[in-house]
């Protein structure tokens, strides 16, 4: 029922129609079958809901024009964050340029360009796909904020703000935009932009299509399903994730089935089916350019050389063969940090040895040193904090959390880097059947792990 009082009815007919009539306020509409179901809303209302809605990027569409050589330029500068320049405009994703990501675990693999922050600084709009930190930099962003805290940054409205912990942080940023789902942006003219929700994670990842005088950019980022495998076909240039590797399963696991030898079959059959994953993606989309991004990442610190040399990533360049093996008009790019793609060059001649410039002959393409020292510094302060001071406070975040009635008992233990109990530290137990915290391991037949954790991580 609208708000003048008139109520939608939908009159389905047989298997054989191919069209549901629709009344509304006086009006006749006639649309496909399977496209309308009458509910109710919050009031008791009748509501039309689309089913098969149509593509929200093909409102108002528009035609490609021709580009001059130069005009759309795309350059990787690390990870995630690619800069794209469109006519006059800069676009900037995803800058996770210094300083780790989820606490001291990922570091950057790739030197980026020494130009990184004049880039970040001339940027007319900044994309953050969600709120991962290597997507999500505080330690770039800070840095940001503190020459240009005005730049313009566009974030999805997903149910996670993207800037949940932004005050927490410190970082002063004045100019974030939330946008709706599936609805074009116009930045000029010529240049407009439409975040779209994962299909997967709809609370938390997003994916971008760039349009600029008819010609789009897709890029997918870390989402599982985007758009729910809804997503235009034949774009100019695709982008991806492509490495894995971003759990920590089963690399933190041992005892039991977690042998060296299953962990390591597991990484590989898990790889692969993210390797073919993506080949088919590519395949089934056509895109005239793709390359994969979004996996250029290192467990560099000391201590974690262990999954380093555990948590084998996915090649590139081995996707990329994958993709050119089936679908032969796909031209495919795997790029070195401060590389540049000149779409129109590359969509008219994917053999013109000026459509990629690469960096100069002798530019750092992998990172060699890191400096650890400031963050770790930083994560280890956080041990002072008060809620960690009281047991209780660790007990009350459980019940927070809710999880109960599962039949699973935990042992959490506080240990030093070295994996040895911590004197005084932290060591119990939580039974998820009742929700309680038992002095000793329940006497019957339940799932029982034991959670180690570094105190400085």
């Amino acid at each position: 029922m609208d708000v003048d009082g008139n109520v939608a009815i939908a009159a389905s007919f047989s298997r054989q129609e191919t069209v549901n009539m629709v009344l509304f306020s006086g009006y006749l509409f006639t649309v496909p079958l399977s496209f309308l179901v009458v509910e109710t809303d919050t009031d008791n209302g009748l509501v039309v809901i689309e089913l098969d809605p149509p593509n929200p990027w093909d409102t108002d569409p528009r035609q490609p024009e021709e580009l001059v050589f130069g005009e759309v330029q795309v350059t990787y500068l690390t990870h995630a964050c690619m800069e794209l320049v469109l006519g006059e405009k800069r676009f900037i994703f995803d800058p996770w340029l210094t300083g780790p990501a989820f606490a001291r675990g990922w570091w950057l693999l790739h030197e980026p360009p020494c130009d990184w922050m004049e880039r970040l600084c001339r940027a007319d709009l900044i994309y953050i796909s969600h709120m991962h930190s290597d997507h999500l930099s505080y330690p770039t962003l800070k840095k940001l904020a503190e020459r240009r805290p005005d730049v313009p940054i566009y974030v999805g409205n997903t149910e996670r703000p993207v800037f949940w912990y932004l005050n927490q942080s410190g970082v002063r940023l004045t100019n974030i935009n939330i946008v709706p789902f599936g609805v074009w942006q116009h930045m000029d003219q010529n240049l407009r932009f439409m975040i779209l929700m994962d299909g997967v994670h709809p609370e938390m990842d997003t994916c971008i299509i760039v349009e600029y005088k008819g010609h789009k950019i897709l890029n997918t980022v870390d989402c599982t399903r985007p758009n729910g495998g809804k997503l235009p076909e034949k774009v100019d240039l695709m982008m991806s994730d492509f490495a894995g590797g971003a759990s920590g399963f089963p690399m933190t696991f041992s005892g039991g089935k977690f042998t060296e030898a299953w962990k390591a079959q597991f990484i590989q059959t898990e790889r692969r089916k993210l390797l073919h994953y993506k080949a088919q993606l590519v395949t089934d989309l056509k895109p005239k350019i793709y390359f994969p991004f979004a996996g250029y990442f290192v467990e560099a610190h000391p201590s974690d050389s262990y999954i380093k040399e555990t948590n084998l990533k996915n090649d590139p360049d081995e996707l990329n063969r994958l993709i050119k093996k089936k679908c032969s008009d796909v031209f495919t790019w795997t790029p070195k940090p401060g590389a540049t793609l000149d779409l129109a060059r590359i969509l008219k001649d994917p053999t013109d040895s000026n459509g990629i410039v690469n960096p100069p002959a002798g530019t750092k393409v992998f990172k060699e040193s890191w400096d650890f020292k400031p963050y770790i510094d930083y994560l280890s302060a956080a041990i002072d904090d008060e809620i960690f001071r009281y047991p209780s406070w660790v007990k009350e975040y459980y019940v927070w959390a809710g999880f109960k009635g599962y039949n699973l008992v935990i042992r959490v233990i506080e240990t030093g880097d070295d994996f040895n109990p911590l004197p005084g530290g932290y060591n119990y137990l939580v039974d998820f059947l009742d929700l309680t915290f038992p002095g000793e391991r329940p006497n019957r037949d339940s799932p029982y792990e034991e959670v180690i954790y570094f105190l400085s991580l």
